[in-house]
């Protein structure tokens, strides 16, 4: 099969043929990988934001759809020929051993889930069934985008009908943070980010006020738009120190303030503490702890109510052999929405 390699950090990752295992393990479930969306996780693993990387080479992705072509020993959430998303929270069922595959001769490493790859053995708890009716195009945004940012408002902000809400970086998972919000009741939803083309894609999203911190001084924006009394809610999606303290300053005096945007290794942001102890919470997001299981479904659901965007966030499709093209335009701001790449021929495309 064909597959995205990351074979050394900070380095364009190498598109190459790998070889498969020749049989499941206990709780393995063998995926064609169909499509595959490009998270930030990605661009940091290959950037070495958390350090060394002990593992290389490896696959990566973390959000897919696909189709089941085997079940292993032990399975009994999906069955062959079942059309499932592929996740990176855990789900119910068997965690499974990491496979390993063969490239040039020499063992090649893999998470529980990869997407980056036509064919993907993946752990039975990072994968959802979905029903025939779900586009596989649109799927792969329930493995992470969506369900981070919906879960980021539902679970670990808890935001209130009418809670103010400031999201800084609206890049895939912010703008579901703005989408959530809007579900959620929230009022203002202003939105921070560098790129003025992202700015006026999150209004598309419900993003009533935005905000371009490189033209204009973003804390005295929200400070006049919010109050003195300060935000309910503050949402960091960038991972950038001076963006984190300036999210904790401003937070009103029991506000929230959720982590999504994880700093380099060796960046520490620093705050008074003394607000934490009379109301003003801060606190790191884990894919909004979401439950794959449980909250995949409910969200397939909104999405064939028309309730939740999902098609609308995809701007731009590439296949898997143009991936470091779709990285860099990633991380020049050139990709607004979400990047699908293009995996392996979808059946319902013909």
């Amino acid at each position: 099969m064909e597959a995205a390699i990351l074979a050394a950090q900070r380095q364009p990752l190498v598109v190459d043929e790998v070889g498969l295992p020749e049989r499941l393990e206990f709780g393995q479930v063998l995926v064609r990988v169909v499509y595959s969306g490009i998270c930030g996780a990605q661009l940091n693993e290959i950037d070495g934001a958390k350090g060394e990387d002990p593992y290389i080479p490896h696959l990566l992705g973390h959000e897919g759809s696909g189709i089941v072509v085997e079940a292993g020993p032990g399975v009994k959430t999906v069955s062959a020929g079942q059309r499932v998303v592929m996740h990176w929270r855990k789900g119910r069922g068997i965690e499974a051993p990491t496979a390993r595959y063969q490239w040039r001769g020499r063992s090649l490493n893999s998470g529980w889930v990869t997407t980056f790859n036509q064919y993907a053995i993946v752990s039975e708890n990072r994968v959802t069934p979905i029903p025939d009716g779900l586009e596989l195009d649109v799927a792969p945004l329930l493995g992470c985008a969506v369900t981070s940012g919906l879960g980021v408002i539902a679970n670990n902000a808890r935001v209130r009908i009418g809670d103010s809400v400031v999201v800084f970086g609206a890049g895939g998972v912010g703008l579901n943070v703005i989408q959530g919000a809007v579900l959620a009741g929230a009022h203002p939803i202003a939105a921070v980010d560098l790129y003025d083309t992202k700015l006026e894609f999150a209004r598309k999203f419900g993003a009533t006020h935005t905000i371009n911190s490189r033209q204009t001084n973003a804390r005295a924006e929200i400070q006049r738009l919010i109050g003195s009394g300060g935000a309910d809610v503050v949402v960091d999606v960038t991972g950038q120190v001076e963006v984190i303290e300036m999210a904790y300053e401003l937070a009103g005096p029991t506000g929230r303030v959720i982590l999504v945007g994880v700093p380099a290794k060796g960046k520490k942001p620093s705050f008074y503490t003394l607000p934490l102890h009379f109301g003003k919470v801060i606190t790191g997001s884990h894919g909004g702890e979401t439950d794959p299981t449980a909250d995949i479904p409910r969200y397939v659901r909104l999405y064939q109510a028309d309730k939740l965007q999902l098609r609308q966030l995809i701007t731009d499709r590439m296949p898997l052999a143009r991936i470091n093209e779709a990285i860099e335009k990633m991380r020049s701001g050139e990709i607004v929405g979400r990047c699908i790449l293009e995996v392996s021929p979808d059946p319902d495309r013909g």
